[in-house]
């Protein structure tokens, strides 16, 4: 089946890169990936007890906005 999917520039390169190096087609890559991470997520639901969540902390809270590009310059030059 033919489909059209939105990849990142970067990723796409590595793909080509990793295709050449294999002798192998792009299709063929990103099909096997596919078929791995399907794989994968069969063993999710394998009857097993779910993993307890992952533990978290109260940090006291942000600084700054990253987002601001001066704010985080002067809080960086503070510390």
């Amino acid at each position: 089946m033919k489909t059209t999917l939105n990849i990142d520039d970067t990723v796409m390169q590595r793909l080509r890169e990793e295709a050449a190096r294999r002798g192998t087609t792009m299709s063929a890559l990103v099909e096997a990936g596919l078929r791995r991470v399907l794989a994968g997520s069969k063993r999710i639901d394998d009857g097993r007890e779910p993993m307890p969540p992952l533990p978290t902390w109260k940090s006291g809270g942000l600084r700054v906005d990253v987002a601001d590009r001066e704010a985080l310059y002067r809080t960086m030059d503070e510390a």
